[in-house]
C-alpha cells in the first residue's frame, strides 16, 4: 500500500489534514469514511529516507496500552476498545494506525496479525507479547506489562537525552560568540594591529588567519559539517559495515559510551524479562529482544548468544562467553538457572541495569559541568590572551 496525503472534513465542520496509507484513492475514502471524516481530495506522497514518519511516538504507545489494559480487564469487547482509542486519539497519524487496526481485526485477523501490519508503529517484541497474552487469555496483564515496559524505555531515553542537552546549549551558545567574535570582531583588531607595524606573537598570528579563513570560507565549513553529518547518516543506515563501526565508535567514546552500553542492556534485559516471563521461548524471546537494542556490535553478541543456547549451553554461560554482562549479572543469572527462577533472575538482571544507569548518569552529568567550564574557558583564556597581549604591548608603547 502506497502512503497518501489527504484532506478530510470532521462532523462538526473542521478541516483536517493527514496521512494514510491505502491501496487507492477509492480505497483512501472507505478508510477515511470509516474515521467519521468526509473526504475531499488526496495524492500519494513519497517520504524521502532522511524524513521517515514516525506515526507511533513513545507516549501514544504508553496510553494505548492503558486504555486497552483497562478497557479489556472491564470486559469491553477488543473490537469496541479499539474503536473507543481510535475516536479519543489526538495524534493523527497514529489515530489512522489503530483505525488500521480496527479494519484487520473487523476482516477477520487477531488483534496480533493485524499490529504486525504496522511495523513502524508495533516492533516485533510488542507483537510477539501481545500473540503471546492472547494465547494464555491473559492479555490485560501483556498490556499492563507492555506499558511499563514502555514507561522504563522512555525513562532511559530521558537519561540519554540529559546528558546531551545541556552540553549542546553550552557549546552552542559559546560556539556562536566565539564565530561572531571571529568574523566581527578579530578583523578590527587585525587592521589595528598592522598599523601599528608592531611584531605580533604566534597565538595572536593564529587567531587572525583563523578569522580570515572563517570570514572568507564560511559557506564551505558550513558546507562540509552538513555534507558530512548527512553522508554519515546515509552511510549508517544502508551499508551494514558503517553502522558496525559506527555503533563500536558509539560504545568506545570517553564517559558516554560506557553509559551507552548501559541503556542498551537494560532495555535488552527489561524486553528479555519481560518475553520470558509471558511465557515465550526462550530462543524466540532472544531473537525478538536482540533486533530491537539499537546497538549493531551488541546485536551481533546477542545472535553469538542465541547460537550458543541452541547448542544445548545454559543461559548463564552463553551470556559469559561473549563477555557481554559483567560478573555480577551471569552470576545472577546462574544462581536463577539453578534455583528454577530465571524469569525472577531476569527481573533483577533488569532492575539493576535500570538504577546502574540512573546513576551512573547522575554522576556523569555532576561531571560535565564542571569539565565544560575547565574546556570553554581554556578557549577563551586562548583568545583573550592572543588578543590582550598585542594591545597590552600598544598601550605601553604610547608616549606619556
Amino acid at each position: 500500500m502506497a502512503i497518501f496525503g489527504y484532506k478530510a472534513m470532521t462532523p462538526d465542520g473542521r478541516l483536517v489534514r493527514g496521512e494514510l496509507e491505502a491501496i487507492n484513492l477509492v480505497d483512501l475514502e472507505m478508510r477515511l469514511r470509516r474515521m467519521e471524516l468526509d473526504f475531499i481530495n488526496g495524492q500519494p506522497i513519497r517520504h524521502h529516507a532522511l524524513f521517515r514518519p514516525t506515526p507511533a511516538p513513545r507516549r501514544e504507545l504508553i496510553n494505548f496500552c492503558f486504555h486497552l489494559e483497562q478497557l479489556t480487564r472491564a470486559g469491553v469487547p477488543i473490537l469496541e476498545g479499539l474503536a473507543d482509542l481510535r475516536d479519543s486519539t489526538e495524534h493523527p497519524r497514529f489515530r489512522e494506525v489503530v483505525a488500521g487496526v480496527v479494519e484487520g481485526i473487523e476482516g477477520g485477523r487477531s488483534l496480533s496479525q493485524s499490529l504486525e501490519d504496522y511495523p513502524q508503529a508495533f516492533d516485533p517484541v510488542f507483537c510477539n507479547l501481545v500473540r503471546a497474552g492472547e494465547t494464555s487469555g491473559n492479555l490485560p496483564h501483556v498490556l499492563r506489562e507492555l506499558a511499563s515496559a514502555l514507561k522504563r524505555e522512555d525513562e532511559l531515553a530521558a537519561y540519554a537525552r540529559k546528558l546531551t542537552i545541556y552540553p549542546a546549549i553550552v557549546g552552542t551558545i559559546i560556539l556562536a560568540a566565539i564565530s561572531v567574535s571571529l568574523i566581527y570582531v578579530v578583523p578590527e583588531l587585525a587592521r589595528l594591529f598592522r598599523s601599528t607595524g608592531q611584531s605580533l606573537p604566534l597565538q595572536t598570528r593564529l587567531l587572525i588567519g583563523l578569522s580570515a579563513f572563517l570570514r572568507d570560507y564560511w559557506w564551505l565549513v558550513l558546507g562540509s559539517i552538513v555534507g558530512l553529518a548527512a553522508g554519515i547518516r546515509l552511510s549508517v543506515e544502508r551499508l551494514p559495515s558503517a553502522r558496525l563501526r559506527y555503533d563500536a565508535l558509539l560504545l568506545r567514546l570517553p564517559l558516554l559510551g560506557n553509559i551507552r552500553r548501559k541503556i542498551v542492556l537494560a532495555r535488552f534485559a527489561n524486553l528479555f524479562a519481560m518475553m520470558y516471563a509471558s511465557g515465550i521461548p526462550i530462543i524466540q524471546a532472544l531473537h525478538s529482544a536482540e533486533r530491537v537494542v539499537g546497538n549493531r556490535v551488541i546485536q551481533n553478541a546477542l545472535e553469538r548468544v542465541g547460537e550458543r543456547i541452541g547448542q544445548g549451553q545454559n543461559v548463564s554461560t552463553s551470556f559469559a562467553a561473549t563477555a557481554l554482562f559483567p560478573p555480577l549479572v551471569t552470576r545472577m543469572l546462574r544462581v536463577g538457572e539453578n534455583t528454577g527462577a530465571l524469569d525472577t533472575a531476569l527481573a533483577n538482571v533488569s532492575y539493576f541495569y535500570d538504577r546502574d544507569v540512573q546513576e551512573a548518569t547522575e554522576r556523569l552529568q555532576t561531571m560535565i559541568e564542571p569539565m565544560l567550564t575547565l574546556i570553554l574557558g581554556s578557549i577563551l583564556l586562548w583568545i583573550m590572551m592572543a588578543v590582550l597581549g598585542p594591545v597590552y604591548d600598544i598601550i605601553t608603547q604610547l608616549p606619556v
